[in-house]
């Protein structure tokens, strides 16, 4: 502390008047403070001689080719702290915070989003032009050594903190494979290593790089997978799409991109990606306690599922191996306490319209009394909607069939947009007369449509009939 203070008065001439400590979310053990005198800069005390040396490097570089960096001061004779610009207080984490939290961006937050990835390019080729790798640290190059430390760092500080049984061996095995798919390309520009929105600034509108001292030499997928793929980031896959979209087209501005080729490529990254996620948050979180890396697990886990509905031919037995880490109690239980839960009711308008217990003051009530009804005949009255003497009549004469395709459009819609959301609670009911042919064969069809189609939890209840049934999904 006293060192930073000494920097301070040689640099601006004047004393300290205020220190405050930052809390540093990032998993490195550099403490930063606000200085505060004649103007406000950033203190960093750094426990690595050689990482401090590396950022110092990579911040004179940048800087020199006039890319949005904070600008490094001056530092001590040895090293292990330095002055840095003041950029304020705003991640782009926090800017995107409402949009995290709902799944519903703004425009403003995707205006943000999009000047971000598209500033990306300039880092990794503008950034590259000239740059000495041989200063990285502390590896000059992304490589088949430093792909698999992160690999067995997510074997030996995630997998086995699990208690799950694998062999070895044959996960080695596929390990190597991954190492030679992801180094195919071999490319001379900058991997940032570590680009998520924990390590963008906002200032003045616009997105400054942070925390890029661990970068290296290597392929510009590595970071395009951090970014989009960041656990609790929380992007619906439609603006994942643009915002990659929006990358292509500026990298395009530099080179020629065969966006077929890029796309196949980047799956591959955004796999290995979160298995080094998961290995950090199994160090980070499970070893040395913290919190923010405890709780990013659960958004992890459900991108590997998300990303494992492709089958990854190359890594059979690593593939296997995930698919039974997604499955584990203490993941699917999380899972299922934010699952949506469709509830579905059929009901007798008579006897009066379901109330919806998750408190969000309803849902859907479809009106199944203008479909020709069954219960007119008294053949069918010993009969109910799950009954094949009613579902034959429903099917062949009325318009049921035309009734539930578009009851499917709409819910279907709902339910998509929900999961996007993170929301954990739709009702929807159908109401007929008497609650027991109509509304009965659709409530019955809906649920067994979602359930086929969605991976939610679906609680159906036919309510004059005294019957409930629920949906497990797997």
């Amino acid at each position: 502390m006293n060192e930073l203070q000494k920097l301070f008065i040689e640099y601006t001439g004047f004393a300290v008047k205020e220190i405050q400590e930052l809390h540093a979310l990032s998993g490195s053990n550099r403490r930063y403070f606000r200085l505060v005198g004649e103007q406000s800069l950033i203190g960093v005390i750094g426990t690595s001689v050689e990482e401090n040396n590396a950022f110092i490097y990579m911040v004179s570089h940048f800087c020199s080719k006039g890319l949005p960096v904070p600008k490094v001061y001056c530092y001590s004779d040895d090293k292990m702290c330095y002055l840095q610009e003041d950029l304020g207080d705003t991640l782009l984490f926090n800017a995107i915070e409402k949009g995290r939290q709902s799944s519903v961006f703004d425009e403003g937050e995707r205006r943000l989003l999009l000047k971000t990835i598209s500033v990306l390019p300039s880092i990794q080729i503008i950034g590259a032009e000239g740059f000495d790798f041989s200063r990285c640290y502390p590896l000059p190059e992304f490589d088949s050594r430093s792909i698999l430390w992160d690999l067995n760092y997510f074997k030996y500080c995630f997998l086995k903190a699990t208690g799950m049984d694998f062999q070895e061996s044959r996960l080695e095995d596929d390990f190597h494979l991954m190492c030679k798919v992801l180094l195919q390309d071999n490319t001379d520009t900058f991997l940032y290593r570590d680009f998520q929105s924990r390590n963008v600034m906002i200032k003045d509108g616009q997105p400054y790089f942070i925390d890029f001292q661990g970068g290296r030499k290597g392929p510009v997928y590595y970071d395009v997978a951090s970014f989009l793929w960041q656990a609790k980031a929380n992007y619906p896959k439609e603006l994942r799409e643009e915002l990659l979209r929006a990358y292509i087209k500026s990298l395009r501005t530099y080179y020629p991109v065969d966006e077929a080729y890029f796309r196949s490529q980047l799956r591959h990254f955004v796999l290995f990606r979160l298995l080094q996620a998961l290995g950090a948050y199994g160090f980070r979180g499970y070893f040395e306690k913290k919190p923010h890396f405890i709780q990013s697990v659960p958004y992890a886990i459900e991108n590997l599922r998300e990303l494992l509905y492709e089958e990854y031919a190359e890594y059979p037995y690593l593939c296997a191996v995930l698919r039974k880490l997604t499955t584990l109690k203490q993941f699917s239980e999380e899972r299922k306490k934010r699952m949506l839960e469709v509830k579905i009711i059929s009901f007798a308008y008579k006897k009066g319209i379901p109330d919806d217990s998750s408190g969000n003051g309803g849902g859907y009530i479809f009106d199944c009394r203008a479909v020709n009804n069954p219960g007119k005949y008294e053949r069918y009255n010993a009969f109910n909607g799950l009954d094949e003497p009613v579902i034959r009549f429903l099917e062949e004469e009325s318009e049921i069939t035309t009734f539930l395709n578009h009851v499917y459009m709409m819910v279907d819609a709902s339910v998509k947009r929900y999961l996007d959301r993170g929301f954990t609670n739709l009702m929807v009911c159908f109401g007929c007369t008497g609650g027991q042919h109509r509304s009965v064969y659709c409530a019955q069809h809906l649920a067994n449509h979602l359930s086929k189609k969605f991976d939610v939890k679906i609680n159906l209840i036919h309510r004059e009939l005294n019957i409930e049934q629920d949906f497990e999904t797997t």
